[in-house]
């Protein structure tokens, strides 16, 4: 069994971000948010995995990811040449799959307790397709699978307006070679009023023409940080469940680190309080400020005279003298935060790249 990852799409959701950086990219707990389902996929079992990339993006990410090798998988990178639909992305690896069942992973979705239960039941079932479905409270704007009275899949709607149940199907799809017919033929699946081709299409066509297709409900936790308040509470969740107390430097005899405070590697913290859960990386300097709980900061990050907590912090970010509290922020990397005027009320940032913030 073979394994699918897109680095693609608009990144609409995560705009102004999304504008200069792949949200695939973008840190949760300190960590590019596509490690996640890469992690997943290894830890399946499954030792093959086609990264799907952009037009114009083949470098950048081959140059980030690598061979697969670190996970103990091989790549192969795949071209989308435009961001056609979910559909699409494994319709250009027809080739690359080789006819063997194969799963779409999506790479802006988490599932924190693994798929390896999905993987087992997929290929033991011999169906044709499997969609993963999960109670969701707001499922009318994801896609609904419709049953019939025997409970057996009948339809796959895309965000419908009375949704008969309270469930959705989330971001990991199963399939045989069988779906590729559905790209074929004068009844070939067609896109949709936004020009794509969606999910829940092949899934239909299958279902249309007698094929066998299930479902599965997930048990465990999944995360799908694709808007800004999505990531702020996902990265809240992982540092919750992953950091571990680990300091690679040593604070100042005037600083406090309190809780599961992971430091990184040649950090200089000097007079500072710093309270978990949070992830500092490597090359940070924090100076004569509180870095409160579930904050995340990226290498090379420097924080003076400030208070920083429940956010995310990209690389190389410089916050200075900034007296009100920087809550619930998400700062993209190079972006400078000053303070000339002595302001006193909170701030809540959604900052994108190599931005300059005075206040």
């Amino acid at each position: 069994m073979k394994a699918i990852i897109p680095t693609g799409g608009r990144g609409t959701r995560m705009q102004p971000l999304t504008f200069s950086t792949n949200k695939h990219f973008i840190p949760l707990a300190n960590k590019p948010l596509i490690f996640y389902p890469i992690e997943t996929v290894a830890k399946a079992g499954i030792k093959e995995l086609a990264i799907t990339y952009n037009t114009g993006w083949l470098e950048f990410v081959r140059n980030f990811l690598g061979d697969g090798s670190r996970w103990g998988l091989s790549f192969t990178y795949v071209l989308q040449e435009k961001p056609l639909g979910l559909a699409n992305i494994f319709q250009v690896c027809e080739e690359y799959l080789e006819g063997e069942p194969f799963l779409l992973h999506l790479g802006d979705n988490i599932f924190l307790d693994g798929i390896k239960r999905e993987v087992e039941y997929f290929l033991k079932s011999k169906a044709n397709a499997l969609a993963v479905i999960s109670h969701h409270s707001e499922n009318k704007r994801m896609g609904v699978p419709y049953f019939d009275k025997k409970g057996r899949l009948v339809r796959y709607v895309e965000k419908p307006k009375n949704p008969p149940n309270d469930l959705a199907v989330i971001g990991v799809y199963f399939f045989d070679k069988n779906v590729f017919r559905c790209f074929r033929g004068k009844d070939r699946i067609r896109p949709s009023e936004r020009g794509e081709l969606e999910i829940s299409s092949p899934y239909q066509w299958l279902i249309d023409h007698k094929f066998k297709v299930e479902t599965i409900e997930y048990k465990g936790k999944w995360l799908d940080p694709g808007k800004f308040n999505d990531w702020i509470e996902a990265n809240q969740i992982l540092l919750d469940l992953n950091t571990a107390r680990h300091l690679y430097s040593k604070p100042d005899s005037r600083s406090v680190l309190i809780g599961r405070v992971s430091l990184g590697k040649k950090c200089k913290i000097i007079n500072s309080e710093i309270r978990g859960p949070s992830i500092v990386g490597d090359y940070v300097i924090i100076k004569d400020s509180y870095i409160g709980p579930y904050t995340s900061i990226s290498a090379g990050c420097v924080i003076e005279k400030s208070r920083v907590e429940n956010s995310v912090l990209m690389e190389g970010v410089t916050i200075r003298n900034v007296r009100q509290p920087i809550d619930n922020s998400l700062i993209g990397s190079g972006t400078e935060v000053t303070d000339i005027n002595g302001h006193t009320n909170c701030l809540e940032l959604f900052v994108g790249e190599k931005s300059q913030v005075r206040l």
